[in-house]
């Protein structure tokens, strides 16, 4: 860490450090312009308040997954109780014995590559001037280009007696050393949903509550029904088209504390998890002193067009259009390529979506609603996972792997998968949707049998021959 501020030894002049990029926010985003801009040359200014490298390596998508695999061997009998899950997630995340993880590695990589690292609250002054408060001092530096990639929080309902009962945000719910003696999920999106799943398969008695009709409703529907299959197997109570309106501390069974729900009824847990959406730190950033207002509605645009102002590119979370740590570190790329002059702009039309239940889902591009909504001439071909020589191979009883075709083009436009390795499989339907890869190539490309990529070779198959040649 440094301190930037210096004095000419022979005035009382200030002089203003001066970067390429000054980059608040050392998460996925920031992290990757920072590498990005140093590989070009770029002088780089990095800055958190908080864990180089964000919330996805101590917070969110690593502990998440690690305890996800320890739930996934706990269930089917292996010896893995969770004070084992909990140690482990603890190694990954870098808190063995102590509170709060270290963020040492993040901090030495980040400075290995050449850029100057400083931890403190920093905010735009003006265009191309930013202010850093750190250890008690304030200093300004000067930038040729901004980049703000502060990340998101937990957003807090607005349900009465909300702050009166033991609420979790991602983050208490995947650094908890001890299990609740129940747990309640305010929340269906894809992290209430792989939550649910870890406490569930280690015996906590788990509900789910989500306001609208479905599970994860920015995934396809044949992933959203999988995830309410996957989670009613492990005995999550789930409960559709309801939303929270009242919590009264300890009311409940055993001491757990009672939502009241807008049909009259009522859910309990020990613990809340409140996973219903997240909020924006843009406040306190100085926005206003370049024209913008981050209290108004619109005051700055969430399009994932990345440039916000003349040299200010807003990445991660904040920016949209969706929130996914790979799309942050993309963003972060194609942002110092933007201000280095670089003929690009961001692509989401590939911008794959996967949550890592058991089994996982994944999801890329439309679905048949969608693409028609668009214009677009679609077909769908599906195929029933369990009914494949993969799916008879791993026993499964359901799943599906589905793909959406543009009739006029012959090209892929979207697919979506619910199989143990969705993850991995999703990414051949990735990469053609963004090359435009015709049918004919794909269904002609030899794919290792029985794997889920087999399955998407014959629904390839399958489309070309419903598609007459053109001529």
């Amino acid at each position: 860490m440094v301190m930037l501020t210096r004095h000419h030894p022979m005035t009382k002049e200030v002089l203003v450090d001066r970067f390429d990029f000054v980059i608040i926010g050392a998460g996925p985003a920031g992290e990757a312009a920072t590498y990005e801009a140093r590989a070009r040359g770029a002088s780089v200014a990095v800055i958190d308040r908080d864990l180089f490298g964000g919330v996805c390596p101590f917070w969110g998508c690593i502990p998440s997954k690690s305890l996800l695999h320890a739930a996934d061997l706990h269930a089917a009998g292996g010896d893995y109780p969770w004070s084992r899950a909990s140690d482990r997630r603890d190694y990954m995340i870098n808190r063995e014995g102590i509170d709060y993880p270290s963020d040492a590695g993040h901090v030495k990589a980040l400075e290995g590559a050449g850029a100057t690292v400083i931890r403190g609250e920093a905010s735009l002054t003006g265009p191309g001037r930013v202010t850093i408060r750190h250890d008690g001092a304030t200093h300004e530096i000067e930038a040729a280009n901004v980049i703000i990639g502060v990340g998101s929080t937990s957003k807090v309902p607005s349900i009465d007696g909300i702050q009166t009962i033991r609420t979790w945000t991602n983050k208490d719910a995947t650094a908890t050393r001890e299990l609740p003696r129940s747990l309640l999920v305010l929340g269906g999106g894809p992290t209430g949903v792989e939550l649910a799943q870890v406490f569930a398969r280690y015996g906590v008695p788990t509900t789910v509550v989500q306001s609208g009709s479905r599970l994860i409703p920015s995934d396809h529907p044949r992933n959203a029904e999988a995830a309410k299959r996957t989670l009613e197997r492990d005995g999550v109570t789930i409960r559709l088209g309801v939303r929270a309106v009242k919590a009264t501390a300890g009311a409940g069974t055993d001491g757990a504390d009672v939502v009241t729900l807008d049909d009259g009824s009522t859910v309990e847990g020990h613990a809340t998890l409140l996973s219903v959406g997240r909020t924006f730190p843009l406040q306190g950033l100085g926005l206003e002193t370049i024209g913008l207002d981050p209290s108004a509605r619109d005051g700055v645009p969430r399009d994932g067009r990345l440039r916000i102002a003349d040299g200010v590119y807003l990445v991660g979370d904040p920016a949209g259009p969706e929130m996914h740590t790979h799309q942050a570190h993309y963003q972060g790329q194609v942002a110092v390529r933007m201000a280095l002059g670089d003929a690009v702009e961001p692509d989401y039309r590939a911008l794959p979506r996967a949550t890592y239940t058991d089994p996982e889902l994944a999801y890329v591009g439309l679905d048949l609603e969608a693409a028609r909504e668009q214009g677009i001439d679609a077909l769908e071909f599906v195929a029933d996972f369990a009914n494949t020589a993969k799916g008879y191979s791993v026993e499964a009883d359901f799943g599906h792997v589905t793909i959406v075709v543009d009739r006029a083009r012959r090209e892929l436009v979207g697919a979506a998968i619910a199989a143990p390795d969705a993850s991995a499989a999703i990414h051949e339907c990735v990469l053609a949707i963004r090359a435009r890869v015709p049918l004919h190539v794909l269904a002609d490309t030899i794919h290792a049998f029985p794997s889920t990529s087999r399955i998407l070779n014959g629904l390839f198959d399958e489309a070309v021959k419903a598609i007459p040649t053109p001529g």
